[in-house]
């Protein structure tokens, strides 16, 4: 397993947005896309998804922060399930078509 830092993405012509919402806490598991934190600007509201699944080790972000692209959300110990398993296994070779001849 490896650690992931997940910081907030860009934001557009907004620099500090309030976190209105924390939707996880050290421990819990989660899957890729779920969301994380909801932050909200003056004009819309939006939730920062997980990049992968894991379980959170640590959140950095308090609910009425003020935060910024860049600036760290959590800490994830990601998983790697699925590495080995990615491999193609190689067929096995298919025995030979071509009859054995007689001496």
């Amino acid at each position: 397993m490896s650690k992931v830092e997940v910081r907030v993405p860009e934001l557009g012509d907004f620099s500090a947005v309030d976190v209105i919402e924390i939707h996880v806490k050290a421990g819990d598991r989660i899957s890729a896309e779920d969301p994380l934190v909801t932050l909200e600007t003056d004009k819309a509201t939006m939730d920062v998804p997980a990049p992968r699944g894991g379980t959170v080790v640590s959140v950095a972000l308090k609910v009425g922060a003020k935060v910024s692209a860049g600036d760290l959300v959590l800490t994830l110990e990601a998983d790697d399930a699925g590495a080995g398993a990615a491999e193609p296994k190689t067929p096995a070779k298919p025995a030979s078509s071509t009859p054995a001849r007689a001496p």
